[in-house]
């Protein structure tokens, strides 16, 4: 009988070499896009809220009462919403990836409707629940609660958009990290409450930040339903969109790229803090990898 040796090699896999043409091609395409749909307006953004003198541009911030307004409620709506969903979010992530129920994979599909529905018509919805004609509006009048075209309608509205975020990124990290750790605490007498504060929540801390800045950077942006929940009322509705819209209609430019400006501002503070945050997580994953590795 003849025996033949195999003798085994680390075969690398297959580096594909498209032409070089082809490379140069979706490389100067990726950043025509780039350049043409974000760099540019971008700046052109700041160009038109700067070019009339930096005392207009801080007069059309300082000095406009209704732009103060909308900044004020954007400063106050945003952050109430993503608490509010930063818990829900926790909760809903917990539910989900610890427990095993009746309805759980319908849970999971409605958490992704924000997703799912226009904006306007999250916002449509909400004023047939909660407006004078609709299903809560004789309940909502009779006991003096002010929902619509007014604050806490934006707040609802605010937290209907950007419900899914902190909750779908918790929810994989969670599954990947099991339960090993959790039912050891159990097994040792831990408390719920104890088990979250110091298991669970070191474990997704900065998945959960990473959420978070994610919502915020949402919320803070939110147009379509606040507009419909809002009434858009000057001084009083306004958050800082609907304030840049506004003003760009009245033919305020000044006024109104100086709004966006500001708004602006914060959404790229926001992605600042998102690079931040994941070069931090690379890192220190790369330092507990070193550290196993020795």
């Amino acid at each position: 009988m003849q025996i033949k040796h195999h003798h085994s090699a680390r075969v690398s896999p297959a580096v594909p070499r498209e032409p070089l043409w082809l490379r140069i091609l979706l490389i100067a395409a990726a950043y025509f896009i780039i350049i043409g749909l974000i760099l540019v307006p971008l700046i052109y953004v700041f160009y038109q809220a700067l070019s009339p003198g930096w005392d207009v541009f801080w007069a059309n911030l300082v000095d406009d009462h209704d732009t103060r307004h909308s900044i004020w409620l954007t400063m106050t709506v945003a952050p109430v919403a993503v608490v509010c969903n930063t818990i829900f979010g926790v909760a809903a992530a917990w539910t989900i990836t610890k427990f095993r129920f009746p309805g759980r994979t319908l849970l999971i599909t409605l958490l992704d409707v924000p997703f799912a529905i226009s904006p306007v018509v999250a916002g449509l919805m909400f004023v047939l629940l909660f407006g004078l004609q609709g299903y809560f509006g004789e309940f909502l009048r009779d006991n003096g609660i002010k929902i619509i075209f007014a604050w806490p309608g934006l707040v609802i509205a605010t937290m209907f958009i950007t419900m899914p975020f902190i909750a779908r990124e918790l929810i994989p990290l969670m599954q990947s990290l099991g339960s090993d750790e959790e039912l050891a605490a159990v097994s040792l007498g831990a408390n719920p409450w104890q088990l979250f504060w110091r298991i669970t929540l070191p474990n997704i801390k900065w998945g959960l930040l990473y959420g978070i800045i994610q919502c915020n950077a949402r919320a803070i942006g939110e147009f379509g339903a606040v507009y419909v929940v809002s009434g858009h009322i000057a001084g009083e509705t306004d958050t800082m969109p609907l304030r840049v819209e506004k003003l760009f209609q009245e033919y305020n430019n000044p006024g109104s790229f100086a709004v966006a400006t500001v708004l602006t501002l914060m959404a790229l503070s926001t992605l600042i803090l998102k690079v931040f945050l994941e070069q931090w997580i690379a890192a220190q994953e790369s330092a507990r990898l070193k550290e196993g590795e020795q």
